[in-house]
């Protein structure tokens, strides 16, 4: 399927402890260029998360940057179990029903005591899980995005092979036409001069006038062209490189079907030709 280099997602997940985005960009670009812009306390990441775009993009420059609002946890973070609290004065009032003289412990004291206090502040490994499954979940997006937009590549650019299609077989059908009018047009123009010429050399400037005016061979390889760059389309994998030598190859045809033109005709057609080449290769810089 062709996939666009140019797309964008974004991601945000809400948590107790925080609020993370990911916002990810990504224009056309010759090789896979990832940048990454991340909150220190998960730069450790940013080595997997590179290694995770090589594994599933093989073109583009691809901007990835994490956004994490943090929330205030100051003062909620740490929490008094009741239930061990009360236990442990139960515990300490009966002590001194047995024992005379128990110091009653300090607040310090109890909240020290194992169970009594609890923090529930974020663990460190649940906020990079998260902040992971977010990315694979933006990056997702994106891809769905690219390939959406590839989509409409295809349609631009088999539209224009159809019309290349079109021109080359209206050249390829008028060709014998073109050959034996501008024949016929050198033995009434030496008619009307009434020049007395060999035989031979004039059925050697009509070979000649032939040999230029047949285009056949640059129409055939016209043909061939659009046909391969039909079958790159619904290949898998990146196909952005092998489109763009497939328009050069096509550019060079045109070039060459414009130089031995001899008529009006075939002169248009090949301008039109390079208009519709040129479209393509416009949409196909952003194929992957």
């Amino acid at each position: 399927m062709t996939a666009s280099m140019t797309a964008f997602s974004r991601q945000e997940a809400v948590y107790d402890w925080g609020t993370i985005s990911w916002e990810i960009r990504s224009v056309n670009q010759r090789y896979l260029e990832p940048h990454f812009r991340l909150p220190e306390q998960f730069r450790e990441l940013e080595f997997s998360f590179r290694d995770v775009l090589r594994k599933k993009l093989n073109r583009g420059k691809v901007e990835c940057q994490l956004r994490f609002y943090a929330e205030d946890t100051a003062a909620k973070g740490l929490n008094i179990n009741a239930d061990n609290a009360q236990a442990l004065a139960n515990a300490v009032n009966e002590l001194g029903t047995w024992f005379d003289g128990i110091k009653t412990p300090s607040p310090l004291q109890i909240l020290q005591w194992p169970g009594i206090l609890s923090d529930d502040s974020a663990d460190a490994d649940e906020m990079k899980k998260a902040v992971v499954a977010l990315f694979h979940k933006a990056l997702e997006e994106m891809i769905q995005v690219r390939q959406r937009e590839g989509e409409q590549l295809d349609a631009i650019i088999i539209d224009r092979l159809d019309a290349i299609d079109a021109i080359v077989a209206d050249v390829k059908a008028k060709l014998p036409t073109i050959i034996a009018a501008q024949k016929q047009n050198l033995q009434d123009k030496l008619e009307a001069a009434k020049v007395d010429l060999d035989p031979m050399r004039v059925e050697a400037e009509i070979v000649m006038l032939a040999q230029k005016a047949d285009v056949a061979e640059e129409v055939d390889r016209l043909a061939t062209h659009t046909k391969e760059v039909r079958r790159q389309l619904n290949e898998k994998g990146p196909i952005g490189r092998r489109l763009d030598f497939l328009m050069q190859e096509l550019n060079r045809e045109a070039n060459t079907l414009s130089s031995k033109s001899i008529v009006v005709e075939t002169t248009n057609s090949a301008v039109e030709l390079k208009v519709l080449i040129e479209q393509m290769r416009e949409q196909i810089q952003n194929i992957e």
